[in-house]
């Protein structure tokens, strides 16, 4: 092809309008990802929200279980008392002593375990935010260079 030919001026004179559109379609593509990245992080923050929750949910119900065997067991041990009191003697009362002893250890037991699931939610979504802080990094690695 020569350089009088007809398409090869096109050819040439084109090349300028494909960078342009070249660049304007790079910058529409990262634009894309950018949008797509974002929305993946938020859908990993829910994520991670959801699993908090669900964690404090738990141990909510384990410390909400103690409170109630709590309570069965005071009334286990008031009624050890009282049949302490009555007879006076080591029979019935101090087997209902010795059961609502045992129902109060189970239940602090569940306290223990239940506070320490609660403790263990933390309140912001730690992965999320150190990916975040990872892809800023490299958005502003990629912008400087």
């Amino acid at each position: 092809m020569s350089q009088t030919d007809p398409r090869f001026e096109d050819a040439r004179n084109a090349a300028p309008r494909g960078e342009a559109k070249s660049m304007s379609a790079l910058l529409s593509e990262a634009m894309s990802h950018v949008s797509g990245l974002v929305r993946k992080e938020a859908d990993l923050a829910k994520a991670e929200a959801q699993r908090a929750l669900s964690r404090a949910g738990m141990g909510i119900g384990l410390v909400v279980a103690a409170v109630v065997l709590s309570l069965t067991a005071l009334d286990v041990l008031a009624a050890a008392f009282v049949a302490w009191l009555a007879e006076a003697g080591l029979g019935a009362g101090l087997s209902a002593l010795i059961v609502g002893g045992v129902i109060l250890v189970i239940a602090a037991i569940l306290v223990k375990v239940g506070l320490n699931r609660i403790k263990a939610v933390t309140n912001a979504p730690k992965r999320s935010a150190e990916s975040i802080r990872k892809d800023a990094a490299a958005v502003k690695g990629a912008i400087n260079d």
